[in-house]
């Protein structure tokens, strides 16, 4: 049986619970915030007097999750998604901050010019915080030019596609192309993210037609990630840039992270809550919701990606939300070659990788460290390192832990409890999501925001981050 949750304030001083997550692992503890920030962590009966005390019991306090692949759409193709649904859909799902990816907005994340406009939309509408990337698509001087102004106006790095992103306004770029920007970016010290699938490999697979799964996932054969990943190896040792691969869906590829990392290359990756649930072998003929590139592969690959999560071989797990009207997901016809290939699912990343964590005997603090820790830590918005009794406090603004001087953006979360996915529960815009009609483990209860509620209606009280 759950615990019973108590009354919670709007606004928090001291938080305590006899299963707090904090860098060195789960133990009971009292938080103590003010002015939105983690002012102390102390044992749970060490309480001032006169502070309003908010009593968990068993429940688990966790940080806020950092998901930094997210497709908002704003402005441009708001009718796919925008920051006011996105944003609230995180908060539901206990994600307390988002970096937004570059495209499928109009105009893309590719200028200053661009990335004010997008910030002018955002603009009072986020219910978390909310970060940016800037992207590549050319390699021309001024393009170029353009990283370096984006770079000083506070973008989290850079994103380019080795292959076709399937948005015309953003177009891929070859590997010349990349190592050209890569040397910028390694001049400037920024994080470029590629979506890496080789474009030669793809063009010897065969297209995808029709309502078979199987025809979508032989288009994209787990070559063509092998293949680029291999390759970005190559140019990180090149230009000494700090490149990191998209949502890795095939595990043959991280023998490549392991060798870039032994050779003490700038190389990550990171993987997805749908490529740790899900498995072809299970994928409905005609399911275009489960439609995504790279796409889901077979059991045996999850397992391997699980092993490799287990190994610290990714970097973390975030949710590469990305949907689109329901008509662009060729509902009607079912037919994957046709169909938007992109899933839904910021709402409900924590609680599906903890429904398979779980079952494979890792705890919420391992959930912590994938959700939380890693990927704040790749956007330079965590504190690499901290944890151990004595350390020094985390920099103001620091997500992803529980730590003195972080932001107080912490997650009341019920590990037992459980959960049938139903569109009416879903914020984003459209309720389309291979999830629907799935039991999912792990409760998020209530969140919170520098301190403040964030989950439900309340006032909306994001803000938009520029890089540390």
């Amino acid at each position: 049986m759950s615990p019973e949750l108590p009354e919670l304030p709007e606004s928090l001083q001291v938080i305590r619970s006899s299963r707090v997550v904090l860098p060195d692992g789960e133990r009971p503890a009292a938080v103590h915030v003010a002015a939105g920030r983690v002012t102390a962590v102390t044992g749970p009966a060490d309480i001032p007097p006169g502070r309003l005390v908010t009593d968990l019991g068993s429940l688990v306090l966790m940080p806020g999750v950092v998901d930094t692949h997210v497709h908002v759409n704003e402005p441009g193709r708001t009718d796919w998604e925008g920051f006011a649904t996105a944003t609230r859909a995180a908060a539901a799902g206990g994600v307390t901050t988002i970096i937004d990816m570059p495209l499928n907005a109009i105009p893309p994340t590719t200028s200053v010019r661009a990335l004010t406009a997008k910030r002018a939309a955002a603009a009072g509408q986020v219910a978390v915080d909310v970060g940016f990337w800037g992207g590549i698509i050319g390699a021309d001087a001024r393009r170029l030019d353009d990283l370096a102004a984006l770079h000083d106006s506070g973008v989290f790095g850079f994103k380019a596609f080795l292959a076709p992103s399937g948005v015309e306004e953003f177009p891929h770029v070859s590997l010349d192309v990349l190592a050209a920007a890569s040397r910028h970016t390694a001049r400037m010290g920024a994080l470029t993210v590629v979506h890496a699938e080789s474009p030669s490999v793809l063009a010897g697979a065969p297209p995808a037609a029709g309502r078979a799964f199987a025809s979508w996932l032989r288009s994209r054969p787990p070559a063509a990630e092998r293949a680029a990943v291999a390759a970005l190896g190559a140019l990180a040792a090149s230009t000494g840039a700090r490149l990191h691969v998209l949502h890795l869906a095939a595990a043959e590829a991280l023998g490549d992270i392991l060798s870039a990392r032994e050779a003490g290359l700038p190389l990550t990756a990171e993987t997805c809550p749908h490529y740790l649930t899900f498995v072809a072998e299970e994928v409905p003929d005609g399911a275009t919701a489960f439609k995504c590139a790279p796409p889901i592969r077979e059991r045996p690959n999850l397992d391997r990606l699980w092993d490799g999560l287990a190994e610290g071989l990714l970097a973390g797990v975030v949710t590469d939300h990305s949907p689109s009207t329901p008509a662009l997901k060729s509902l009607d016809t079912g037919d994957f070659g046709t169909a938007w290939g992109g899933i839904a699912s910021v709402q409900l990343g924590l609680s599906a990788v903890w429904t398979q964590a779980r079952r494979r005997g890792h705890g919420v603090a391992d959930v912590v460290r994938w959700m939380c820790a890693g990927p704040a830590d790749l956007a330079g918005l965590g504190a690499p390192g901290l944890g151990a009794e004595g350390a020094g406090p985390a920099p103001r603004g620091s997500k992803g832990r529980i730590a003195v001087g972080a932001d107080a953006d912490l997650v009341i979360f019920d590990p037992d409890g459980s959960f049938l996915v139903e569109p009416s529960l879903l914020r984003h815009r459209h309720p389309l999501t291979p999830y629907a009609g799935r039991t999912l483990d792990g409760l998020v209860l209530a969140t919170y925001l520098r301190g403040h509620r964030a989950d439900g209606d309340r006032p909306v009280r994001g803000r938009l981050l520029e890089r540390p």
